[in-house]
């Protein structure tokens, strides 16, 4: 098959592609009588309210459809390849990168590096622009493909070149000035290293990124992620409270300044220099949308924003909870040592409006990656089943239910990053176990049961609504 071909995998029901025959198996061959390189192309071509779209069927015979629709609308399809052509692999080898540090034994694609433009702009991760020419950034500034969030490390060409091990890396820089020519929303990421882009590299790095301002709409300053597996690699350290304290003093400094001039505060420390430094999160304007969330900027403030109000609004319906059902239970929360303060302290603050309320937290250390890692996402299930054994075996109750964050599991699956599966754990601790959403408010209806029953839903225990808040329940 021509490599300009694309397999249908999915129909989806009462979609265009449906309503005109088509089927998995059938072949997209060309839009608008244009061949379709990649879902960068196929995008932009539908984007009409009148398009052509030449297939073949699985018995080898061709349809020319011609399609009236709505500018936005969608074909409702997609296609055994999900970027319709193959991922484009990191050519790197950064000093700080994961993948690198991951122990042996795992499956294969964990080990893959990704480190494309498509997937950016689709799924929000971080690109450095190592592998990409000049007509790539074009055809992003063409068809207005943005975000692109791009991991940036330093402004030093060299040093950049030093930190990516990649001769090019330095020089990619200059894409940034020919996206903000063309006007694309970028964001940018900086993966700080202790003596290598810190310090006044930092503070060159933050300057530099400024005049790109507004189009790049925000950067965050993360700590680099180091595991015990760094036998051979670059030495990095860890930076200690006072270190931490230093750089969230420096972004909050310039944080300062964009906001005055461009009403966008624009560089953000991530959550974890806060734990580290032991701060107070910013308040929530601060982070000007939560643009960069899923990059660990402000999940921890957003979390207890929302538990806040979820509290509050738990407590003027107590009335209804205490009287009518009698809550009474126990339960456990499993979270990382980065976290487990500000956890527990939420836990403090339910059980003293709901007596009969017993929420045990535990911090999770991380023996399977080592202790240098304190995120809870990176939790793994043979480490949770075997500290959690520990308690129980030290008589400590655990209740009915472990509630465990979703951060915990790969995406798009049931099962932790060593390939332990919720049922797994669910045998060894003999618990239910309900993965939990990253919300406040998720967070405080799976520990009171408000609102929500339990039901299996494939391998997993989730919470699903039963009854409306205003207090008619089942």
């Amino acid at each position: 098959m021509n490599k300009k071909e694309h397999v249908i995998k999915t129909v989806y029901p009462d979609s265009i592609a449906e309503e005109m025959g088509l089927e998995p198996g059938d072949v997209l061959l060309r839009i608008n009588d244009r061949e379709v390189g990649d879902i960068f192309d196929y995008r932009y071509l539908i984007k009409d309210e009148y398009v052509e779209v030449l297939v073949r069927r699985q018995s080898g015979e061709e349809w020319l459809l011609e399609i009236d629709k709505d500018y936005d609308d969608d074909l409702g399809i997609e296609f055994e390849k999900e970027l319709m052509s193959d991922y484009r692999s990191c050519s790197n080898k950064c000093i700080f990168c994961f993948i690198d540090q991951m122990p042996p034994g795992l499956r294969d694609n964990l080990y893959f590096k990704d480190d494309d433009s498509r997937l950016s702009f689709l799924q929000g991760n971080y690109i450095t622009l190592t592998n990409m020419s000049r007509e790539d950034v074009e055809r992003i500034v063409r068809l207005q493909l943005a975000p692109i969030n791009i991991s940036v490390q330093t402004t030093n060409p060299e040093l950049r070149c030093k930190m990516l091990n990649n001769r090019f890396a330095g020089e990619k820089l200059k894409f940034l000035d020919r996206l903000y020519e063309g006007h694309v929303e970028m964001n940018g990421q900086i993966v700080c290293c202790k003596g290598v882009n810190d310090g006044e590299e930092l503070r060159r790095s933050i300057t530099d990124l400024m005049k790109y301002l507004p189009f790049m709409r925000s950067v965050s300053v993360v700590p680099a992620g180091i595991t015990r597996y760094r036998e051979g690699l670059y030495p990095i350290p860890l930076f200690d409270r006072e270190e931490a304290g230093e750089i969230i003093d420096m972004i909050e400094g310039y944080q300062e300044v964009c906001f005055q001039r461009w009403g966008l505060h624009f560089i953000h420390a991530s959550d974890e220099f806060y734990l580290t430094a032991g701060r107070e999160f910013p308040e929530e304007e601060r982070y000007d949308g939560y643009i960069q969330l899923e990059n660990g900027v402000g999940m921890m403030r957003l979390f207890q924003a929302e538990f806040e109000e979820a509290v509050a609004q738990a407590v003027r319906g107590m009335k209804y909870h205490v009287q009518k059902h009698r809550l009474k239970r126990t339960v456990t929360v499993a979270t990382g040592q980065l976290a487990y303060s500000t956890v527990r302290g939420f836990a403090r603050r339910l059980m003293e409006a709901y007596p009969g309320l017993r929420i045990r937290v535990f911090a999770i250390r991380n023996d399977f990656f080592g202790e240098t890692i304190t995120v809870t996402g990176l939790i793994t299930g043979q480490d949770l089943i075997a500290q959690l054994r520990q308690q129980q075996a030290q008589g400590i109750a655990l209740g009915e239910t472990l509630l465990i964050s979703a951060a915990m599991l790969r995406s798009g699956e049931q099962m932790f990053l060593d390939d332990v599966t919720i049922p797994q754990v669910e045998e060894a601790l003999g618990l239910r176990v309900a993965v939990v959403e990253s919300s406040g408010q998720d967070f405080v209806d799976a520990v009171l049961h408000r609102g929500y029953r339990m039901e299996r839903d494939n391998e997993k225990f989730v919470y699903v609504q039963a009854y409306e808040r205003t207090g008619k329940g089942n």
